[in-house]
């Protein structure tokens, strides 16, 4: 071997040595949480499922509540009740429901359809929910591991999603439609504002946004593309975490009717049977408000909480925990912790008659909305969205599961957390015809 290339192989050994000792005298100065022994490359991937909160509740049975899992280096820079939900949201928001005809502009020409504005809030949730090994490990993008790519590609053909234009321009498409329908809605609100005059009266959240635009004494300024885009946020963020939630009560209450009995004599003795449950009877509904809450322990809307990243080491439970470790909250495993619920698995609204604990963020045992300064910032609109909305449900219909149907209550694993076949259910009006005609 000539002298050149032996200096450079043995520099090359001189790295990896180094860069080994490196390694382990930095494993060697952290107390790390317990865990499964990483493969190269892949680290536990291998021992995640389809479903991943599922896959990381059973690991946490044999390492213990904080437990350490390695997946490569990341670089950090249904129908109906879709439906009810988002007309919830949109008439709390906007002032109407968007979604019972077409929406036009003054020249008559259709801006929207409520087909067209359905299919806009499962697109921008299919775009934002895609998750797929490549983000955690770039280099083996191409090779499609998971096969998630095959299968978005065959949902585009399916749905004739513009598979040929690819995913930039479908948001940017996603995004003109979205402004054009939000330009209808501020210039509606605004148009009605100016022709009240002194006698406006806010109704809603984008004429609170509209008067906070206005006000030139406000320190952090509002302007119109900021009255939209929180407008979309609320729309958005409120309309599938509902829909899920709301879908997930009813499948748990079919199965329990004596659960739905209960709920529906309170509805009857606090409400009566002559007008729909409104966001004023909440206070005094205790059992359906429990049942919310259950619900939300045993299927929260995201698994996981949105993953933190640790900027300075610190310890928990006598683990150190390096900087730059992604650490990830499972809200699915602490609702099911035998520890601090009794009978876990169990659907039992009793379990909060009585109890202070809340949805809010300063219970740990309950944190659908996550806790803190970065928890959902929309979460007092949703939890009403879910608890009028199931209340008016139950309040207005008879509720069965069809003959010979056995309710599945398997889901499947995404941005959200929903049913993994739409709940089929036979329900009956029982209230006068005419609040029907006028809800």
């Amino acid at each position: 071997m000539e002298l050149p290339q032996l200096a450079s192989f043995l520099g090359v050994v001189l790295a990896t040595v180094l860069f080994l000792k490196a390694v382990l005298r930095r494993r060697r100065q952290y107390n790390l949480p317990p865990g499964p022994k990483p493969w190269p490359i892949i680290g536990n991937l291998n021992l995640i499922g389809t479903l991943p909160h599922r896959s990381i509740h059973a690991l946490s049975r044999q390492y213990g509540p904080l437990m350490q899992l390695r997946f490569g280096r990341v670089v950090v820079l249904k129908d109906y009740l879709s439906t009810v939900s988002l007309n919830v949201i949109t008439r709390m928001v906007m002032g109407k429901k968007y979604l019972e005809k077409e929406v036009r502009d003054e020249a008559g020409a259709v801006i929207t359809t409520p087909e067209e504005f359905k299919w806009m809030i499962d697109e921008l949730f299919l775009l934002n929910g895609v998750l797929n090994i490549g983000d955690s490990i770039p280099w083996l993008d191409w090779m499609d591991l998971q096969g998630y790519i095959k299968r978005m590609k065959k949902l585009s053909k399916m749905f004739d999603r513009f598979l040929e234009h690819g995913y930039i321009k479908r948001m940017k498409k996603l995004s003109k439609m979205f402004d054009r329908f939000l330009e209808h809605v501020v210039d509606e609100h605004s148009e009605r504002r100016g022709h009240e005059g002194e006698s406006f009266v806010v109704k809603d959240m984008v004429d609170v946004l509209l008067q906070f635009a206005s006000d030139p004494g406000l320190e952090v300024k509002l302007n119109r593309e900021g009255v939209k885009a929180f407008t979309q946020d609320l729309i958005a963020g409120g309309t599938e975490s509902s829909a899920v939630t709301v879908e997930w009560a009813l499948s748990e209450l079919l199965k329990k009717p004596e659960v739905l009995a209960k709920a529906t004599e309170e509805l009857d003795r606090v409400v009566g049977r002559g007008r729909w449950v409104t966001e004023k009877d909440m206070p005094s509904l205790p059992y359906v408000d429990a049942i919310v809450k259950e619900t939300m322990r045993l299927h929260p809307v995201a698994p996981m909480l949105v993953p933190r990243l640790s900027r300075e080491d610190t310890s928990i439970n006598g683990y150190d925990i390096p900087a730059g470790t992604r650490v990830l909250v499972m809200v699915w495993s602490i609702g099911r912790d035998p520890e601090l619920w009794e009978a876990p698995e169990e659907f039992m609204p009793e379990r909060f008659l009585g109890s202070r604990l809340d949805v809010k963020g300063q219970d740990y045992e309950l944190l659908p909305f996550g806790s803190g300064r970065r928890m959902c910032p929309g979460y007092s609109l949703g939890l009403k969205v879910i608890q009028v909305s199931l209340a008016n449900l139950l309040h207005g219909f008879t509720w069965r599961l069809p003959d010979g149907v056995e309710l599945s209550m398997e889901e499947i694993f995404g941005l959200s957390t929903p049913r993994k076949f739409p709940l089929e259910a036979v329900m009956e009006p029982k209230l006068p015809a005419h609040l029907y005609v006028e809800a």
